[in-house]
């Protein structure tokens, strides 16, 4: 397979630069590399800036090899969880922009074995990372049947998370579960008429955020952000579903990720940055035709508060 191509096209691609405002000589960060097709955006329209890009994956890992002549670009083998740890140990303390570009990539989805799909019968891995510890098929045969619920109703939005569970859990205690149709078997009765794929895509959903740790993975990188960027510094932010969204939505206009935005004295906003657009930005129709991944992009741009 050629990695590179089968990342497919880079989402928001414009939009996504035009929220960075790149200055040539400025620093960036995309910590979720990929294919590379916003890293090399940016690169083009650097001179003596730099930029450092994070991906835990191997494949991207392997996609960055043509770009590590370039002296501009610095490739860091990472979670971006440990976005501050590795920007200190490349000298880069403060950075001008930050894109992150969050989820699974085509490539992820698309490759059978690594477990991601629907549509391939393959184990059920979904690590990002494939040197981490846990897999879904873990998740599913060593889960008490509560947490199992938890993770399919907060994660995947699954109406009948309990019923769901409690056969996830009667199943296993005769044959392991181990592959995509296994578990598909599992839930076909339970999924609604007609719209089986849309169930399916929703307990997957679930299993690969528990598996990657996603939603605490971008709370962690949200709240180094203000350490990181310089004033007046960009953060763009592109999600595919609404509880990603929900998170970068509320510590940008509220510096927190839940609750009301807390206020001085004076009655002024204490939080670190300011949206730069007020609602988010979303694909247009002539993309989504040609990229259909770009359907459920949701790109929110902020830049750090400069302190009076």
């Amino acid at each position: 397979m050629d990695v590179q191509n089968s990342y497919h096209d880079p989402v928001m691609l414009q939009e996504c630069l035009s929220g960075l405002n790149i200055s040539p000589e400025g620093t960036y960060v995309d910590v979720t590399f990929g294919g590379g097709g916003h890293s090399r955006a940016i690169l083009e329209r650097l001179t003596t800036g730099r930029l450092l890009a994070f991906d835990q994956d191997a494949d991207a890992a392997a996609n960055a090899e043509p770009l590590r002549s370039n002296p501009c670009f610095t490739f860091v083998p990472a979670n971006f969880r440990h976005l501050r740890r590795y920007l200190r140990l490349h000298k880069a303390e403060k950075v001008d922009g930050i894109l992150a570009d969050l989820g699974v990539s085509s490539h992820q989805f698309d490759t059978p074995e690594r477990g991601f799909s629907t549509r391939f019968e393959a184990e059920l891995d979904m690590r990002m990372n494939q040197q981490g510890d846990k897999t879904a098929r873990q998740v599913l045969n060593d889960y008490p049947v509560e947490e199992l619920q938890r993770i399919l109703g907060r994660y995947g939005e699954v109406h009948n998370a309990r019923t769901a569970a409690e056969a996830i859990f009667a199943a296993r205690h005769n044959t392991p579960i181990e592959t995509v149709n296994d578990l598909k078997e599992i839930l076909m009765r339970y999924a609604p008429r007609h719209r089986e794929n849309k169930y399916f895509a929703q307990v997957f959903q679930a299993l690969r955020i528990e598996v990657n740790e996603e939603l605490s993975v971008l709370e962690e990188f949200l709240e180094q952000i203000p350490e990181v960027l310089k004033p007046g510094g960009r953060l763009v932010v592109m999600s595919y579903h609404s509880l990603e969204d929900r998170l970068v939505k509320n510590f940008i206009n509220k510096g927190k990720f839940e609750g009301e935005v807390e206020k001085d004295f004076f009655g002024n906003e204490i939080k670190p940055l300011r949206a730069v657009t007020r609602k988010p930005v979303e694909a247009t129709a002539e993309e989504v035709a040609r990229n259909p991944r770009a359907r459920s992009a949701k790109l929110r741009i902020a830049e750090l508060i400069e302190k009076e």
